[in-house]
């Protein structure tokens, strides 16, 4: 049987699409290569599975709104370890890239609770454009977090060796307090937020497996 689009599961695809393109090239001329590969990474596997779940069979709210409630609580305590041992400076010195604390809190701690609010309205009343945002935060705040637990081997792209912490103009921005946290220099495995990386995780894992799962049951037999 062919899925028959109505206006708004167009309308929601088309923001979908937009939102794809759009928000990694703002991430890299705002930032640099790294939000292309995580945010567009995210952005292009949540559409794929948004499109192949949420957008043709809307799930109930009672099934995916916990998930998603419980994906963002846990986003929200990790971000809060990332601010305290200063995840945006740490990424500015690994990767050479010009990402402030003022920048990180505007993203994280301001503009993404007011999408994740409006997003869990949308999922009450089984919008299309807010499964597409719950998948994105099941993949990108969710399962794409155990890159955390990679960032400590990489080699930072500004002096490795040396152990304090720099402030340094990067791109004509400058970036204080960026702390060196490569394994290799301090001889301990850490990166800012990989404690409760795992807190997203879990919930976020298990609501892709759960809606992959109910989109399976929800297929009319051939």
């Amino acid at each position: 049987m062919k899925t028959q689009f109505s206006i708004l599961q167009k309308l929601s695809l088309v923001i979908a699409i937009i939102f794809t393109i759009v928000a990694p090239i703002m991430g890299y001329l705002s930032i640099g290569l790294p939000p292309v590969i995580i945010v567009g990474g995210s952005a292009v596997i949540g559409l794929v599975c948004w499109c192949a779940t949420y957008l043709k069979n809307p799930v109930e709210p009672k099934i995916i709104l916990p998930l998603f409630l419980l994906t963002v609580a846990g986003l929200q305590i990790h971000i809060i370890e990332e601010y305290l041992t200063g995840f945006a400076p740490a990424m500015s010195r690994l990767f050479g890239i010009p990402w402030s604390e003022k920048s990180f809190l505007l993203v994280f701690a301001l503009v993404g609770p007011t999408i994740y609010t409006l997003t869990a309205l949308g999922l009450y009343y089984r919008i299309p454009i807010a499964g597409f945002v719950a998948w994105f935060i099941f993949i990108g705040p969710g399962l794409a977090e155990f890159t955390h637990f990679i960032f400590p081997l990489i080699k930072p792209a500004l002096h490795a060796a040396i152990l304090d912490p720099l402030t340094a103009p990067i791109q004509g921005v400058l970036i204080t307090n960026m702390r060196n946290y490569y394994l290799g220099a301090t001889g301990k495995y850490y990166f800012p937020g990989m404690w409760t990386a795992v807190l997203p995780m879990i919930p976020g894992i298990y609501a892709i497996y759960r809606l992959f799962k109910l989109n399976r049951s929800a297929k009319p037999q051939e």
